[in-house]
């Protein structure tokens, strides 16, 4: 009988909530169940207006955590939703955040048109382009599969600012992987890598995607030369690392090292102290 590796295992201790009075307690469970109404329905807004009572507005923190809640679930047709009718609320002051989380939003969900709306607002109301709101446009046409345009985006940044990002490099990486634009990851990736003035060097995530795009186009000797380099350059392993290199592996004694090299570094990692 096979036994799942400690490694992979997942741990689920529920932490108990702790509330100062019975009216904190009675507001998370309101909030909670609103929560629920709103994945239930998959709108968000109709559910909002209901909770105001005599047209008042709703309460701040309530809002914030729920547009926070639902981008940590990815769900981003309903922080796109709300935000987009707090947009149109007197009692709510929409701010730069709002519209760069609004922006954001409309890039995972690859709908340009309306980026590129948000970001005509953000210009009308003075706000200066920034690194999160180019980034968002960018992956939004690389969802699109635009990628002529992600990479023009992308280009312009480098080249007038605002100055790419790490989140920036991983998303332009993805998209031209996607793409199967391989040479310009490829010539991305090795400039990162190159580049003594770079604030940043290439991170876990944006090895793992080249090793999936040699992994794809079946240049097998280069994913497994990248996975050296992770080690070589102290870039932390992880079972991600090892699903991608043993989707390709045959050989079984390639496959018990990397075995060890990651069961080895996750162990390190689990035992150091805190």
């Amino acid at each position: 009988m096979l036994v799942t590796r400690k490694f992979m295992q997942k741990k689920n201790k529920k932490k108990e909530e702790v509330f100062k009075d019975a009216a904190a307690e009675a507001d998370q469970k309101n909030w909670m169940m609103m929560m629920r109404e709103i994945e239930e329905s998959g709108s968000a807004v109709s559910i909002l207006k209901a909770q105001r009572i005599k047209k008042e507005p709703l309460p701040r923190d309530a809002v914030l955590g729920t547009l926070v809640r639902f981008k940590q679930l990815k769900k981003w047709n309903l922080v796109s939703e709300i935000l987009e009718w707090l947009r149109t609320q007197h009692w709510w002051d929409f701010s730069e955040m709002d519209y760069l989380m609004l922006v954001t939003a409309y890039g995972k969900l690859g709908d340009f048109s309306r980026a590129e709306r948000v970001l005509k607002y953000m210009n009308k109301k003075g706000y200066r382009p920034s690194v999160i709101s180019q980034t968002a446009l960018m992956e939004a046409y690389g969802r699109a599969k635009q990628y002529r345009k992600a990479e023009a985006v992308f280009r312009r940044m480098q080249t007038s600012g605002p100055e790419p990002s790490a989140v920036t490099y991983q998303i332009i990486l993805k998209s031209f992987v996607e793409g199967e634009k391989y040479k310009e990851a490829e010539g991305i990736f090795e400039d990162l890598l190159t580049e003594k003035r770079a604030s940043f060097k290439p991170d876990q995530k944006m090895f793992h995607m080249m090793i999936y795009m040699y992994k794809k186009a079946g240049n097998y000797a280069q994913a497994r030369k990248l996975f050296a380099q992770m080690s070589e350059r102290e870039i932390p392993l992880s079972t991600v690392t090892f699903n991608s290199l043993m989707s390709f592996e045959t050989n079984y004694k390639e496959v018990s090292s990397i075995y060890d090299q990651v069961h080895s570094q996750l162990n390190c990692t689990a035992s150091a102290p805190l």
